[in-house]
């Protein structure tokens, strides 16, 4: 009985938050729940339309009462990254908003979105009454009988469920951090996908410019990138060692992917190899690297990606220094060096804490790893 009325009690907390959207007694403002992949280019999309209160990125749909950001990435919660907008149903109507999610996303998608993929990226339309799941369902029905597309379409229609309040940085996103913002956007594939995808008037997949596998154009990629660069990061190349721009870097700061520009790793822990590449006991940030077996060259070895830019970074070996034992050995090409007194500036402020001292500072999560296998 306890755990049924803490649940209760969560459920109603995570909604109080818009129990009082300037004035709970008009009762025109309503509520509509979306998950279409990042939550900061949903919320973008809405916040800013006119009759719309507010846009609020946060969790919803799992089974874990306030997620973190952190734990809501590893997949396992069962939450999807979504937006809760308050409209004023005066000014704008359900379907109208169903018309502007439907532009941000790809439908057919059942992986996750653009770059991002898992399951906390799947697009779903939450009803919050039978109206809502009536306009949505009729919605979809349009978009499936256009003939529009040559798969399925594959956005779920749930009812609502406690909706937790992302961490207060992700809230407007993409205007407190606008240049960082811009640069995962535009590298993300949505903007090259997004199209004007009202019900039923969406484009037939094919025929307009899509990323492969939902990357980065690959033409405007190799252009930005200089040769060594991409073909490191696309090619999976390797950089001469001590002839690279980092490899004795001393300065404090991050390490970013160079295609994404999600964070990758601190100087704090940077060490001297003796191999000449930039080598790191462990990721600043883990969840945004991904670790596989790399049988190339007759090695077997563990290569290290990125997530979001799935650029090749270097390989993690287990002859590393304390506390981790493990070994980063990175490619320069692959990164990009954020000075310490840059962060704000590039918009990566939230990180500036990690450069305060030894006692202040916090320490980088790690995930426990057994060995290398």
């Amino acid at each position: 009985m306890k755990g049924k009325i803490t649940r209760w009690l969560m459920a109603i907390s995570s909604f109080a938050f818009v129990a009082d959207p300037g004035n709970a007694s008009e009762s025109r403002y309503e509520e509509a729940t979306f998950a279409g992949g990042c939550f900061w280019c949903i919320e973008a999309a809405f916040d800013k339309t006119d009759g719309v209160k507010e846009a609020i990125s946060g969790y919803t749909g799992g089974h874990k009462e306030n997620p973190t950001y952190e734990e809501v990435s590893t997949g396992k919660t069962g939450h999807l990254e979504a937006v809760r907008v308050i409209y004023d149903s005066s000014k704008i109507s359900y379907e109208k908003l169903l018309d502007i999610f439907w532009q941000q996303i790809d439908p057919t998608d059942n992986t996750g979105q653009f770059v991002d993929k898992g399951s906390q990226y799947r697009t779903v339309i939450f009803y919050h009454n039978d109206e809502q799941k009536r306009i949505a369902e009729e919605s979809k029905r349009l978009l499936e009988s256009s003939g529009r597309f040559d798969r399925p379409i594959v956005t779920e229609i749930r009812p609502a469920a406690p909706f937790y309040r992302a961490e207060e940085y992700h809230q407007d996103y993409y205007e407190k951090n606008a240049s960082r913002y811009e640069f995962y956007r535009s590298r993300s594939g949505r903007d090259q996908y997004r199209s004007p995808c009202a019900a039923g008037t969406c484009p037939i997949p094919g025929r307009e410019k899509k990323p492969e596998e939902g990357r980065s154009d690959e033409r405007e990629l190799k252009a930005r990138l200089t040769p060594l660069q991409y073909h490191v990061v696309r090619e999976q190349g390797t950089e001469r060692p001590f002839e690279n721009e980092y490899w004795d870097n001393k300065r404090e700061g991050i390490y970013v992917d160079v295609v994404s520009g999600e964070v990758l790793f601190s100087s704090r822990d940077k060490f001297d190899s003796v191999t000449g590449w930039p080598s790191f006991t462990r990721p600043l940030e883990p969840e945004n690297i991904i670790e596989r077996k790399d049988t190339s060259h007759g090695m077997v070895r563990i290569e290290a990606r990125s997530r979001k830019g799935n650029s090749h970074l270097g390989h993690v070996f287990n002859d590393g220094p304390p506390p981790t034992g493990l070994r980063y050995c990175m490619n320069s090409a692959a990164l990009r060096f954020i000075p310490r007194e840059d962060l704000r500036k590039e918009g990566y402020g939230e990180y500036e804490k990690y450069f305060l001292s030894t006692e202040e500072a916090p320490q980088p999560r790690h995930p426990f790893r057994k060995g290398s296998s």
